[in-house]
């Protein structure tokens, strides 16, 4: 059942391809996205933009 409804969305993109407004929107989020991992890596990502690496509250059972 799921392929059939990417088979579908597949066919609607074909039919109308996404602008290239959109294109260039979604290459240029991932290129963002790229830079800050990037930034990790190379330990120069400022301190205050880091999470904590503790875990999260819990919840009552």
């Amino acid at each position: 059942m799921n392929n059939m409804i990417w088979l579908l969305r597949a066919s609607r993109w074909a039919r109308r391809p996404p602008s290239m407004k959109m294109v260039k929107l979604v290459f240029g989020l991932i290129a963002a996205a790229l830079v800050i991992v990037a930034l990790e890596k190379l330990g120069i990502w400022p301190e205050w933009a880091t999470l904590e690496q503790g875990r999260g509250p819990r919840l009552p059972r």
